[in-house]
This record gives structure tokens, C-alpha cells and sequence, in this order.
């Protein structure tokens, strides 16, 4: 469906949980989330008929995140009905890998196609200290697994000056060896995130100037990511920049979050709750129209008297 703005709204990004196994220092606070009541959490069968209802509106992909989505229970059964939805032609996790090793074969036969997997680090003590406790190993032998098992691999890294500036390099270099996509992607201040921005912040243009080997490539126009690659390499890298080059023009999505309320803009305050619509599909569908054609044309992240959701990351589904 084509938006006021002319853009052509057909990627749903659904958060199934606020939960998580890691509490990353820029996006989960150290004592974790207080536990929702399970009638507040979205359904995997609300889910599904938001999905049905979405594809004559011309939702053609799906993302399902959290929170951690691997840590539901059925979640592969979750892919595979939404795989059974005859228009949508892509369906994607986006994941911190800790339990992908051992989910990911029937992760691949339910239908899931591509992984995005968040690393910011390839250290082991700095990945315990920005996950607070994670194992990296884990995380590493999932992204072998999926490779051999040919799930498409994008590796999405948060950079933080002072914390992972020092391994943008080695990220760049795993490009030579195995054919994934690293994904660089600025700070937001948002969350936990706005603590560690003033002294954190690095832009895209910075780690570009570093790096003049990197080749760009013609890009997707409603990819969120700029796309370079070193000469002779596996695999790619990409720059994910919503502060210091806004994609807002291109943006093709809408967001589902875990408690049933339809963001059309990551950052903005904005949310519509659809579940109460469940039940009546003419008007969901009206709702759902609504929303896509008033998408926002931008957000305002950059500006000190923002208008963005104060929710934390982990609530939306980044």
C-alpha cells in the first residue's frame, strides 16, 4: 500500500516478546523487565490474523524480533504457519544468536530464510561485559550453523566509541572469509542507549573516512543500509545511519509491537492498539489502512526536544 507520502509500505516488523536472555548495556536494563501478565502479550494466533489481514494491504515481508523471539516456546511452529501465508515472500529473525545453534534446523524448515544476528563484539570478556554475562562462543557456532545450513546471515553491530571502536577492523575483515553482512549501526539515543550516546556517538562517516578500501555499491532504495565491500570479499558491509543520514524518504514499515500496538515510526510516540479490532475484520482492515497512509514522513530523533517514544528499545523491537 502506498502511503501519503508515496512510499510503498510492505515490510511488518513484529515484536513477539519484551523479554530477553541478555541485558545488553545499551538497550536492557541490568535487572531485566518485569514480567507482563500473559493476557497482555500478544498471541501467536493474533499475530497470524494481523499477518492475514496485512497482505491485501501489500505486506509481502515479515520480521519477527523482541526482545529475543528464540526464547518462545514455538516460535518455529510460528514461522511455519506465517510461511504458509502464500503472499508473504520473506520472513526473517532478528536475534542475539544464544540459542539459534540449537533451534536453527527447524528454524530452516519451518521457512525462515534470513537471520539478523546482534554482535557488537568478537572478544569474549567485552562480550560478557556488554551483554552482561552472555557466552560469544555460542553466538559464533550459530553463525557457522546457518551459513552451512544456507540461512542468509546479517550480523548487526552497534558502535560505541570507547567500547567497540577498536574492533571495527576485525569486524570488516570476517567479510574477507565468510559471506555474511555486517551491519554497523549508529547509537540511538533511546533507552538505555541515551546514557551511553553523548560520549558514544559514532557516525557512520567516521568509520567511511577509516576505511577508504571499501567499495560502494549500488544499494537497495528502501534498504535502511548504505552497502560497501572490500575487493575479493565473501561479504559485505553496510552502514545503518538514522541519525546522521535519515532513510525516513525510502522507509517501507510498520511496526507490531509485543503488547498488540501498531507503531507506524520507530521513533515516534505514535502507537495504535489494534487488538481490540481483532474481532472485527472489516474494520482492522480500515485501521491498518489508516495507519500505513499516515505514516509519518520522518522522525525527529536528532532533535533535543524530541518526540519519540520513551520506550525502551526492547519494548519496540528495534
Amino acid at each position: 500500500m502506498i502511503d501519503n507520502y508515496g512510499r510503498n509500505i510492505d515490510y511488518l516488523r513484529i515484536s513477539l516478546t519484551d523479554r530477553c536472555n541478555l541485558r545488553c548495556i545499551y538497550c536492557m536494563p541490568e535487572q531485566g523487565v518485569l514480567k507482563k501478565c500473559h493476557e497482555d502479550v500478544i498471541r501467536f494466533e493474533e499475530v497470524l490474523k494481523i499477518i492475514r489481514v496485512a497482505v491485501p494491504l501489500g505486506i509481502k515481508k515479515i520480521r519477527y524480533t523482541g526482545g529475543e523471539p528464540l526464547i518462545l516456546k514455538n516460535i518455529s511452529s510460528l514461522i511455519s504457519e506465517t510461511s504458509k501465508i502464500q503472499q508473504i515472500k520473506d520472513i526473517a529473525i532478528t536475534t542475539n544468536g544464544i540459542l539459534l545453534y540449537d533451534l536453527a534446523d527447524e528454524l530452516k524448515e519451518a521457512g525462515l530464510k534470513r537471520v539478523n544476528i546482534s554482535l557488537d563484539t568478537l572478544k569474549e570478556d567485552k562480550f560478557s561485559y556488554i551483554t552482561r554475562g552472555g557466552d560469544l562462543n555460542k553466538v559464533l557456532k550459530a553463525i557457522e550453523k546457518c551459513i552451512n545450513l544456507g540461512i542468509k546471515v546479517k550480523v548487526n553491530t552497534v558502535l560505541i566509541k570507547g567500547i567497540n571502536d577498536d574492533e571495527i577492523k576485525s569486524f570488516i575483515d570476517l567479510t574477507r572469509e565468510i559471506p555474511v553482512e555486517i551491519r554497523f549501526i549508529e547509537l540511538m539515543p533511546i533507552g538505555e542507549g541515551e546514557k551511553l550516546y553523548k560520549n558514544g556517538f559514532m557516525s557512520s562517516e567516521e568509520v567511511l573516512n577509516e576505511f577508504p578500501e571499501l567499495i560502494p555499491l549500488e544499494s537497495d532504495k528502501r534498504s535502511t543500509a548504505s552497502m560497501y565491500k572490500l575487493v575479493d570479499s565473501k561479504g559485505k558491509v553496510g552502514f545503518i545511519s538514522p541519525l546522521s543520514c535519515k532513510f525516513c524518504s525510502n522507509c517501507n514499515r510498520i511496526r507490531l509491537t509485543s503488547m498488540g500496538t501498531i507503531k507506524p515510526c520507530l521513533h515516534s510516540a505514535k502507537e495504535i492498539n489494534i487488538r481490540e479490532y481483532l474481532d472485527n475484520e472489516g474494520l482492522l482492515t480500515s485501521v491498518l489502512k489508516d495507519i500505513i497512509y499516515n505514516k509519518p514522513s520522518q522522525h525527529h530523533l536528532e532533535c533535543d526536544n524530541k518526540s519519540h517514544s520513551l520506550k525502551m528499545m526492547y519494548q519496540i523491537g528495534g
